[in-house]
C-alpha cells in the first residue's frame, strides 16, 4: 500500500497529525498538504469529487497523479503563449548565425512580462527533445549489414621510409546480433571499400539479405531520400553477392545506429588498447585489430546473458546466404603505349610494370584489380604483375628485357664463374681469383666482360696461356692478358730453350760452403 493510502486510512482511523507524521515518517506540514488535498478531493460539487472508496481503488499512480498534479507553469498564460512559438523558434535555430539567445531577446521584446532565459531555452529543449522522437527497431536475424567508417584513422610505420601511414578504419555489425568488424584500409577509395567489404563476408561466413552502407562516394553516386544512385561497383558487387544495397538516408545516423555505437566501442577497445604499440605494415597492424575485436565479441554484453558471438552463432550464422565461389575484384581498364625502356606508367599506382620487349611503342589493353594487374596485346595476355603501390618503383619481369638488358641484371660474381666454367679450367680459375680482390664489383664485372670478349676472338690455346701467365705472375688484370697476347708473348715462351752452363774448373762444391773455416791454400 502506497504511503498516500496509508495516510488516508489512518486519517480514517482518527489519528491525529503527528501521529500520521511519525508512523510514515513525514514532516507535519507534509500531512497537512496531504490532508488539505484529500479535503478537496473528495468535496462533492455539483456531481465532482470522489468518495474515500474511490481513491482506494486507483492503482497507486493514478492516485499519485490526483495529489502531485504537476508544474503550474504548464498552466501559465505565458506558457500557452510560448508554446505557440516553439515551432517557430526551432526552425528558426536552423538558419546560420542564429542561437538560443538571440530568440529570447526577440521573445522579451514581444512579451517583455515572458519567461526568463533559461525557463526559455528548458521549454525550447523539451519541444526540441519531443519533436524527434526515437523509434526501437526490431531486426531480423541475417537481414541486414550496417556499414560504417570510423571518425579517427589508424597508421603504421613504413620501414623503408619511417613515414606514418594513416589507415582508414572499415567497420560494420549484424544489427540482431550485434557481432562486429573491423579492418584498416588505405583509403575510403571504392577499391579498398570492396576489398574490405568483401573480407567482411568472408569472415562472417555468408551474406546477409542487404548491405546499409552510408552516403560515402565508393557506396552512393548521388544520395537521394527516396532513390539513392549505388555506385556501379557497389551495384556489379551486390550483384556478385546475391544481395541488395540500401543506404541510410542522409544525415540520419539513427538509421544506423548500431554501427554507430560500435565505433564508439571501437575507440576503447581496440584504438585504445593499440594506442602503445608501432606497426610497420598493414598486415600486421589488421592482425592486431582482429584479436581486439575477437575479445570485443566475445565480451559478455550488459543487461544480456550472452556475447555477442554468442547469438551470432547460435541463431544468425546458419541463416545467411553462402558465399560465392570466387571472391570478387573490382575491374579497371586501361589503355597505354609501351615506352623505350618495355614498360607502362600505371597513373593510378604511379608505378611501372613490365611489357615484352618486341611491344615497345604499341598500345596494350590493361586490366587490373585490388591485386593484380593483368597486360593484353592483339587479343593474348602477354603480361601478369602482382599489383605494386610503391610510387615511382618498376616491377620486371626479366623474360620481358631484351638479351643485352637481360644479361646486365644477370650480373653477379657466381654468374661470371659460372660463363667462365663453361670455356676452361683455367679461365674460371682466372675469374675466381678476380672475384677474389677487394674491389668494387662494377670493375670486376667489365674486366670479366673484357676477357669473354678476348676468348671470342682469340685462338683457344694462345688464350688459356695468357690466362695462365696471369695466374704465374699474379696479374689478375684484362690489360695484362692483352699486352700478352698483342706482343705475342706466348710464343716466345715457346721458343725458349734450355742451354748448359759451359764447364770450367772455377766451381765451388757443397763441401766448401759448409766448411767451418775458409782454407785458401792452394797447391
Amino acid at each position: 500500500m502506497s504511503q498516500i493510502k496509508q495516510l488516508i486510512l489512518l486519517h480514517q482511523q482518527g489519528k491525529g497529525r503527528k501521529t500520521i507524521a511519525r508512523t510514515l515518517g513525514m514532516s507535519k506540514n507534509t500531512v497537512k498538504v496531504y490532508l488539505e488535498k484529500l479535503k478537496s478531493l473528495t468535496t462533492i460539487k455539483e456531481g465532482q469529487g470522489y468518495t474515500i472508496e474511490d481513491l482506494f481503488r486507483m492503482e497507486h499512480p493514478v492516485l499519485e497523479a490526483k495529489f502531485h498534479p504537476g508544474n503550474p507553469a504548464y498552466k501559465d498564460d505565458r506558457f500557452e503563449d510560448l508554446k505557440a512559438r516553439l515551432d517557430y523558434y526551432l526552425e528558426e535555430l536552423t538558419s546560420k548565425g542564429v542561437n538560443k539567445k538571440l530568440l529570447w531577446d526577440e521573445y522579451r521584446e514581444a512579451k517583455p512580462d515572458g519567461y526568463g532565459y533559461s525557463q526559455f531555452c528548458f521549454h525550447l529543449h523539451q519541444q526540441q527533445v519531443a519533436s524527434k522522437p526515437s523509434m526501437v527497431l526490431d531486426h531480423t536475424p541475417a537481414e541486414k549489414l550496417y556499414i560504417d567508417f570510423a571518425g579517427k584513422p589508424m597508421s603504421y610505420v613504413d620501414k623503408s621510409t619511417g613515414e606514418v601511414v594513416k589507415c582508414q578504419v572499415f567497420a560494420a555489425c549484424l544489427p540482431y546480433s550485434d557481432y562486429s568488424f573491423v579492418m584498416a584500409i588505405r583509403s575510403q577509395s571504392t577499391e579498398d571499400f570492396l576489398y574490405a567489404l568483401s573480407c567482411c563476408l568472408t569472415e562472417l561466413g555468408g551474406v546477409p539479405l542487404a548491405l546499409v552502407p552510408d552516403n560515402l562516394k565508393a557506396a552512393v553516386v548521388k544520395a537521394s531520400r527516396y532513390e539513392p544512385e549505388i555506385n556501379r561497383a557497389l551495384e556489379d558487387f551486390a550483384n556478385h553477392y546475391g544481395t541488395a544495397v540500401v543506404p541510410a538516408r542522409v544525415r540520419k545516423p539513427k538509421d544506423k545506429a548500431l554501427v554507430e555505437n560500435q565505433v564508439k566501442l571501437i575507440y576503447s577497445r581496440v584504438y585504445a588498447k593499440l594506442r602503445h604499440m608501432v606497426f610497420f605494415d598493414l598486415h600486421s597492424l589488421n592482425a592486431a585489430i582482429k584479436e581486439k575485436v575477437k575479445a570485443h565479441n566475445q565480451t559478455r554484453m550488459q543487461k544480456k546473458p550472452y556475447c555477442r558471438e554468442e547469438r551470432f552463432l547460435a541463431e544468425e550464422k546458419k541463416l545467411l546466404q553462402p558465399l560465392p565461389k570466387e571472391r570478387y575484384e573490382i575491374k579497371y581498364y586501361r589503355e597505354l603505349r609501351v615506352a623505350k625502356n618495355n614498360h607502362v606508367y600505371l597513373s593510378e599506382d604511379k608505378h611501372y610494370y613490365s611489357v615484352p620487349y618486341k611491344l615497345i611503342g604499341h598500345k596494350v589493353k590493361l586490366i587490373y584489380t585490388r591485386s593484380m594487374v593483368y597486360i593484353f596485346a592483339r587479343g593474348e595476355q602477354v603480361a601478369v604483375h602482382i599489383r605494386n603501390f610503391h610510387q615511382g618503383g618498376y616491377s620486371t619481369t626479366k623474360d620481358h628485357l631484351c638479351s643485352q638488358h637481360r644479361y646486365y641484371k644477370d650480373r653477379s660474381p657466381e654468374y661470371y664463374k659460372r660463363q667462365a666454367a663453361k670455356k676452361s679450367a683455367v679461365l674460371y680459375e682466372l675469374v675466381s681469383r678476380i672475384f677474389s680482390q677487394n674491389r668494387y664489383p662494377e670493375q670486376l664485372y667489365r674486366t670479366c666482360d673484357g676477357l669473354f670478349g678476348l676468348e671470342r676472338k682469340t685462338e683457344p690455346t694462345r688464350f688459356e696461356k695468357a690466362c695462365q701467365m696471369a695466374l704465374d705472375c699474379q696479374n689478375y688484370t684484362y690489360s695484362f692478358v692483352m699486352n700478352v697476347l698483342e706482343n705475342k708473348m706466348t710464343e716466345a715462351q715457346n721458343t725458349i730453350s734450355e742451354r748448359p752452363l759451359p764447364k770450367h774448373n772455377n766451381l765451388r762444391g757443397k763441401a766448401h760452403y759448409q766448411q767451418l773455416e775458409l782454407n785458401y791454400n792452394t797447391k
